[in-house]
């Protein structure tokens, strides 16, 4: 069976007309994450046991002549910051290696509702912090196109499982670009949903203002299945409102696709002349082609401000570390699994009466832990937090970048009452060799420049494969790039609409790293 290039669509009309079962179905891809995953590293752990299960439950609904559901008996991958009961979730950190949570994401639970398969779960860079997905614990995770390279972060693994065709789909995380750019780094579709219309219960906390389940596929229609699954309000998350229909739609754009469009280029991201600096000649061309070939299928293309555009960066580099200091103060080596599965409660107790934790071994404890347990990125995002929200320096850090927040989100909310969308590169440059950037941590901050203020925004937005360039050190490679699109809240049927009309013409979509000659 050659389940490289099957897509939800095609999985589920063979399911009904039994052209395979799926028990076979979770076996070939099993044995595909089996041969390819150790060079790749995409998953940290493969959940064969459980896929069978849930793959033998599908055979048997469909043996009694049930109703099978869109992603009934469609395996799939889930990175390892969302919550699974049972099967060991680390968020790619050394601290967490040994946690079992006791329940399921609500992502998971609605997933389980469909009769999913889960195949594994995969690698990221820790707790999500990252743009290479080399921060992670557990290694790095190899781009399939060239085994040299990064796939992005920090959802890398979820990325890699889809583009290397070990998986049909993935749910990743998004909280400054890491489904979005690892999605341009590998040819793929990724979608970041408005803020709130996907319940965040069961995700490990980075940066709760800023984090966003969302999905990779290779197409905008399965995207767009996946999202009508897992997306809703949910009462255990307080910022879950699900998307309320047709709120932000103030044009009726329907079915049209992309004729009549408005779509905006930002000339702070670009250039006036698409002059910009920073953004990599090959990327340019692709993305510039793929606006012309919106133009082509009907849509209105006009250069638009957004003043503080060249602020995000700055202001989601004070935001998240402030989050991040507090979200991961609950990680001190002896809840959820603790480092390497040690007793804990032994190395407290005094060899007396007291039967209590010495104050001065719980601090030396914490202390071991979090230096053995978090890695360099966690700990520079904790410092720099920390420090931002300390007493007489809140207010000029913290304050002023929610202050900017406010100003971001102001620039997009005038914006869209002249266009539809806006379009822009995804990553600013290709995938870039590991370790290349490694050493420079605001180097890699900067391939975030063109996602980190959606999230900050709180808006929609897709990455959609839109070419193939070189890279500047390698003029014989020829690597993915691509084309974002950001929409108003809850208008992610404007981003479906218009990157289901952009694939119908165009095949970037379909090409794929199908040799794996690089392994």
């Amino acid at each position: 069976m050659m389940i490289e290039n099957l897509t939800i669509g095609k999985i589920h009309e063979g399911l009904l007309h039994k052209d395979f079962s799926a028990r076979e179905l979770a076996q070939e891809y099993l044995g595909r994450i089996k041969k390819y995953n150790p060079a790749l590293n995409a998953f940290l752990t493969i959940t064969e046991k459980e896929a069978l299960a849930s793959a033998q439950e599908v055979d048997n609904q469909i043996a009694q002549g049930l109703p099978l559901k869109s992603l009934t008996g469609v395996p799939a991958a889930v990175k390892d910051v969302i919550i699974t009961k049972g099967i060991r979730t680390t968020a790619s950190a050394k601290i967490l290696e040994h946690y079992t949570p006791p329940y399921d994401a609500t992502v998971i639970e609605k997933l389980q509702e469909e009769g999913y398969v889960l195949l594994g779960k995969t690698n990221c860079d820790e707790f999500a912090m990252g743009a290479s997905n080399e921060n992670s614990a557990f290694g790095s995770v190899k781009n399939p196109w060239d085994a040299t390279r990064v796939p992005g972060g920090s959802s890398g693994g979820s990325a890699v499982a889809v583009a290397a065709g070990l998986a049909p789909y993935a749910l990743g995380s998004d909280t400054g670009g890491s489904i979005r750019q690892p999605a341009s780094l590998c040819g793929l579709v990724g979608l970041h949903c408005t803020y709130g219309s996907i319940s965040r219960y069961g995700l490990i906390a980075m940066a709760s203002s800023l984090d966003q389940i969302g999905v990779f596929s290779r197409t905008v229609e399965e995207a767009e299945t996946v999202f009508n699954v897992i997306q809703g309000n949910d009462p255990r998350d307080a910022t879950s409102i699900g998307s309320p229909p047709n709120k932000g739609e103030t044009r009726p754009l329907a079915e049209r696709g992309c004729k009549g469009l408005k779509i905006g280029i930002p000339v702070e991201y670009v250039g006036k002349n698409w002059d910009a600096e920073g953004i990599e000649e090959g990327v340019k061309i692709c993305v510039r082609e793929a606006i012309e070939e919106l133009e082509g299928l009907g849509a209105v293309v006009t250069m638009i401000p957004l003043p503080h555009a060249p602020l995000a960066l700055s202001t989601y580099y004070i935001l998240v570390p402030s989050e991040v200091s507090s979200n991961l103060a609950r990680y001190d080596g002896m809840r959820y699994g603790g480092v390497n599965g040690a007793d804990t409660s032994a190395s407290f107790r005094d060899t007396g009466k007291r039967d209590v934790p010495r104050q001065s071994a719980l601090i030396e404890w914490y202390e071991n832990m979090r230096t053995r347990g978090l890695g360099p990125e966690s700990k520079r995002r904790i410092m720099i937090g920390t420090y931002a929200l300390s007493a007489g320096y809140y207010d000029a850090y913290y304050k002023k970048a929610q202050q900017m927040r406010t100003l971001i989100r102001d620039d997009f909310n005038q914006a869209f009452k002249e266009v539809d969308l806006i379009a822009c590169p995804t990553s600013p440059t290709v995938a870039f060799k590991i370790g290349e950037k490694a050493n420079d941590p605001l180097a890699m901050y900067l391939a975030d420049i063109f996602t980190v203020a959606v999230n900050v925004a709180g808006l929609p937005a897709i990455s959609l494969p839109c070419g193939f360039a070189p890279a500047p050190d390698d003029p014989q490679s020829n690597l993915p790039i691509g084309l974002q699109l950001i929409a108003p809240p809850f208008s992610e049927s404007r981003l479906f609409h218009a990157g289901k009309a952009f694939q119908q013409t165009t095949d970037h979509h379909l090409k794929t790293p199908l040799s794996m000659s690089v392994l």
